[in-house]
């Protein structure tokens, strides 16, 4: 098991530098831009900040995992392609679970740091230009 997590963190570490590169910008880049959307769509319909009540309401969980996953879907699956690539370009081999961390370390986790403090910030603009 330790040769496992050595493999894959040293792994993750070559996928800086060498070919597809500009996918770890890209990538994260595309989420953003659909978690921005998706914050100023929460805001405008005055809902729960998302990645807080995933965390704290169990009933609304499911309906915003499936949401937020209709946004992410393409983003993840073509983080995972390009990833596979990249395996079989550089290690000459594929490991699907290094393709499969890869791609929510990239669309995933940028979309959920920035869909609810989006949606913060777009209420209150909101208010701030409702004050007289």
């Amino acid at each position: 098991m330790d040769e496992v997590l050595t493999r894959i963190f040293g792994d993750l570490g070559d996928r800086v530098g060498g070919p597809l590169t500009f996918r770890l910008v890209l990538q994260p880049a595309v989420a953003i831009v659909l978690a921005i959307r998706a914050g100023l769509h929460d805001a405008h319909d005055d809902r729960s900040p998302y990645f807080w009540t995933i965390l704290t309401r169990p009933s609304d969980r499911h309906e915003l995992l499936r949401e937020g996953w209709k946004d992410l879907a393409k983003v993840f699956i073509l983080a995972v392609l390009i990833d596979i690539g990249f395996q079989v370009m550089v290690f000459r081999r594929f490991y699907p679970f290094e393709a499969l961390l890869v791609a929510f370390l990239l669309a995933c986790v940028p979309y959920l740091l920035v869909r609810g403090p989006t949606d913060r910030i777009a209420r209150m603009a909101r208010r701030r230009a409702h004050q007289p």
